[in-house]
C-alpha cells in the first residue's frame, strides 16, 4: 500500500489512516501564493500531502512534517487563494510543540514554499484508555 506519512518511528498506509487514533486534526487557513509570487502553477485537490515547516534556524527547516490538507466545499484550492482547511499529522512530540492557536508555519513542496497557513484550532488524539 502507498505510504501517506513516514517517520523514523512509524508509518501509516491509506487504508490505516481512517481507523488510527494517532492523528492531530489543526483546523487553519491556508494562504496560497500565486505563480507570479513563486507558488504552484496548478492548484491542489483534498488528500494532498505537502511538507509543513513550523521554524527555520540559519535558513533550514528546523523539523519538516508531512500534513494532509483536507476540505470539501470545493474540487481544488487554486494559487492566490485563501481557504479554510483540516490538516492532519501524525502525532509525535517534535509537532506537539509548535500547536498554538495563531501559530504561523510554511507549506513547501520540494524546498519550494508555495502557501502560508495560520493555526485556527487544534484536536489532540484521545488517549488511549488503560
Amino acid at each position: 500500500a502507498p505510504v501517506v506519512f513516514r517517520n523514523s518511528e512509524q508509518e501509516i498506509t491509506d487504508i490505516e489512516i481512517e481507523n488510527t487514533a494517532n492523528l492531530i486534526h489543526v483546523d487553519a487557513i491556508i494562504k496560497m501564493k500565486t505563480t507570479e509570487e513563486g507558488g504552484r502553477k496548478t492548484g491542489f485537490i483534498s488528500g494532498y500531502r505537502p511538507n509543513h515547516v513550523f521554524e527555520y534556524k540559519n535558513d533550514y527547516p528546523v523539523n519538516t512534517f508531512i500534513g494532509d490538507i483536507q476540505f470539501d466545499d470545493q474540487e481544488m484550492i487554486l494559487p492566490g487563494e485563501i481557504k479554510q482547511v483540516t490538516v492532519r499529522f501524525l502525532f509525535h512530540m517534535p509537532i506537539e510543540k509548535y500547536l498554538e492557536k495563531g501559530r504561523k508555519w510554511w507549506i513547501l513542496e520540494g524546498g519550494s514554499c508555495f502557501a502560508e497557513a495560520e493555526m485556527i484550532d487544534f484536536k489532540l488524539p484521545e488517549e488511549n484508555e488503560i
